[in-house]
């Protein structure tokens, strides 16, 4: 009970943090999206020259930060890593690359269902045949090896780092780069966003919410607790949009967002199962990454190269919908994915 509760309140007050960071300047049903601002913290960064978004988000630093915070105070900061680092860092350019034809990581997903958004609502249902085809896989034995503890000084590294990116951000020099229009110049004030962000690493930290663990739970353990996180989020924020008048329900004129449904679906299918062989969504990688671990943080540095490769070779989606590019390299991403699961899988590897 005391479980479900936990999950409840950590549910509203993410919810909650959405609703405040949208309504004070984050962009329509984009509130809170990991995929997306590792994509603007890319660009802000010079590794892609899409001018249209290009933002160091502080919610991303928060999230992190956060995490790290309340990890030390609970004695939660572990030091780990050594888990097939460079596959996680493969899988993580996978799922971005699934995020960006679909315009958006599973927070956004429910935060795009929850502004009205259908094309969202089709997505949900290839993130979830994604997290199924990665049980199967889960189910045949499927495993990046274990971890290994580390040095104290490893687990500060991606602290330090997004330390620094505050430093950045609040200094703004010059080989720093922020749009002037488009996504990446519409955002909520710095210190909104990154307290909003703080608190939303701790309950996640804390409650170990993850939208991954919200459906493998409920197929391999019938746990539907963290299925309930996601279901308040969804409510709370959907509440929120109706008050502020941002609720827009259908499939047309949604907020970056595209309505081509199979490139939706394949989108998320694609995230869907590499996070669930990565052990987590993105937000949890961020929130892991907080804690110390370091097979998270290199998952990170995977979603930051794959944001600058999908946006310097033309593969990410836009509201006019996918490119032929973009398809592409959902197929080469499909592939790479199942080969690391059937590699890594010790049924097949007993053979």
């Amino acid at each position: 009970m005391k479980q479900k509760l936990g999950i409840i309140i950590a549910g509203v007050i993410v919810g909650l943090v959405s609703v405040c960071l949208g309504h004070y300047g984050n962009p329509g049903n984009m509130q809170l999206c990991v995929a997306c601002f590792i994509r603007d913290t890319a660009g802000a960064l010079g590794l892609h020259r899409a001018e249209a978004v290009q933002y160091i988000r502080p919610e991303i630093m928060g999230i992190i930060l956060g995490s790290f915070v309340i990890g030390l105070i609970k004695k939660d900061f572990a030091p780990k890593g050594g888990s097939s680092p460079f596959t996680r860092f493969l899988l993580g350019i996978c799922v971005m690359v699934g995020a960006l034809i679909f315009l958006g990581c599973p927070t956004r997903m429910v935060l795009r269902i929850a502004g009205g958004d259908m094309n969202a609502l089709v997505g949900l249902v290839g993130f979830a045949g994604g997290i199924l085809t990665g049980i199967v896989f889960l189910n045949r034995g499927f495993s990046l090896k274990r971890s290994y503890d580390q040095p104290f000084a490893e687990g500060l590294g991606m602290p330090f780092v997004n330390v620094l990116l505050i430093v950045a951000l609040i200094a703004a020099p010059a080989f720093i780069f922020f749009s002037e229009s488009g996504p990446g110049s519409i955002h909520a004030p710095f210190l909104i966003s990154l307290i909003g962000a703080l608190i939303v690493g701790v309950v996640a930290q804390r409650s170990r919410l993850c939208f991954i663990a919200g459906v493998r739970d409920v197929v391999l353990f019938k746990d539907f607790h963290m299925l309930i996180g996601f279901a308040v989020i969804l409510g709370v924020v959907f509440a929120g949009n109706l008050i502020t008048g941002r609720f827009n329900f259908g499939f047309d004129g949604q907020p970056v967002a595209h309505n081509e449904w199979l490139w939706n679906i394949l989108g998320l299918y694609l995230v869907g199962f590499g996070s669930t062989l990565l052990g987590g969504c993105p937000m949890r990688q961020l929130v892991m990454a907080g804690t110390g671990n370091s097979d998270s943080a290199v998952t990170i540095l995977g979603y930051l190269v794959g944001a600058a490769l999908v946006h310097n070779f033309g593969l990410a989606s836009s509201a006019a919908g996918t490119t032929g590019n973009g398809r592409i390299a959902f197929f080469v991403c499909v592939i790479i994915v199942f080969a690391i699961a059937v590699m890594n899988s010790k049924k097949v590897s007993a053979n």
